[in-house]
């Protein structure tokens, strides 16, 4: 039997995306719920009819009702609205903490033993606002953007060496966005650091546009926003989980003490296997990076503590 994977938020672009690419993969049937009338009805059964040409025989519906969700093993949380014209942080902080929250608590309901994967923004608050919710261990309850940040890492550094992604593997720590810390010197090609292979000063430029990476599409697409990336990073961490690959993936966890960290949901880099989170692997920091990765931890306390999670 196939694994069962809903989607919420699933008439949206990445919530579409993520099922669009568990259906090439066949790696498990997937309900994709929305509020939207009928297009998460529409987007499902256009999935489906993939199937033949695929080779895929993973079952996917669209729905509003929660039922259809009942008993998954993953839940990909996307729901959430974009920052407006005259919305302030603080608006769209509340105001996704009402859609998540509201969210988590059927999901809850209707699949108590799931693994929750939350993509929704502000990603670290929000899922710090899911584990809370939800009551369930920090093991199940994980923020998806490390691995989009080290894509975008791994990308930009395969165009400046002119090398295969598949050689590249990169280090992103910290919160989503600006505060984001990537690690050159944990970033390798072919396993030799990047620190051996590019001057200082392409590695400064790389690690920018990886922090800016989301606002450069966002500038191309005048409207929207990324969402292949993201749906793939989502689909390689549904991957580990289901496969029990024990992969080792950045990702925004709970830390009770690591790196220093107390009580707060930052992105670190975790193995990931059947039970969710099954470890979380600490490396040794230099103080620059140490005092870089609190500075970004502070940044995500500042959200949690408006929302007095």
């Amino acid at each position: 039997m196939r694994p069962k994977v809903t989607v919420v938020g699933g008439a949206g672009n990445v919530g579409s995306t993520v099922g669009q690419y568990l259906v090439a993969k066949e790696l498990a049937d997937v309900v994709l719920i929305d509020i939207m009338e009928s297009v998460q009805h529409g987007r499902g059964l256009d999935l489906l009819q993939t199937g033949p040409v695929l080779g895929s025989d993973s079952r996917i519906i669209g729905t509003k009702d929660y039922r259809d969700t009942a008993h998954s093993d993953i839940v990909v949380v996307t729901a959430g609205i974009p920052r407006k014209p005259g919305m302030s942080r603080d608006d769209l902080l509340h105001t996704n903490a009402r859609i998540v929250g509201d969210v988590v608590e059927q999901v809850v309901a209707h699949s108590p033993n799931c693994i929750l994967i939350i993509v929704s923004n502000p990603l670290d608050a929000m899922t710090q606002l899911a584990l809370k919710r939800s009551g369930f261990a920090r093991e199940r309850v994980i923020g998806m953007a490390g691995v989009l940040d080290a894509a975008r890492f791994r990308t930009f550094i395969a165009q400046e060496l002119r090398v295969s992604v598949e050689n590249v593997h990169a280090c992103v720590l910290g919160g989503h966005g600006d505060a984001m810390v990537p690690l050159p010197r944990f970033s390798t090609v072919a396993g030799i650091p990047i620190t051996e292979l590019l001057p200082p000063d392409r590695i400064e430029a790389l690690v920018k546009r990886t922090a800016g990476g989301g606002g450069e599409i966002l500038a191309l697409l005048g409207t929207g926003s990324a969402y292949y990336a993201p749906g793939a990073s989502v689909v390689e961490m549904v991957e580990a989980i289901v496969k029990d690959k024990k992969k080792i993936l950045p990702c925004c966890v709970y830390l009770e003490g690591e790196y220093g960290i107390h009580g707060l949901c930052v992105g670190v880099p975790v193995k990931l296997g059947a039970a969710g989170v099954e470890q979380v692997m600490e490396i040794r920091l230099t103080p620059g990076e140490a005092a870089a990765l609190h500075r970004s931890a502070a940044g995500v306390k500042e959200l949690v503590d408006i929302l007095k999670l």
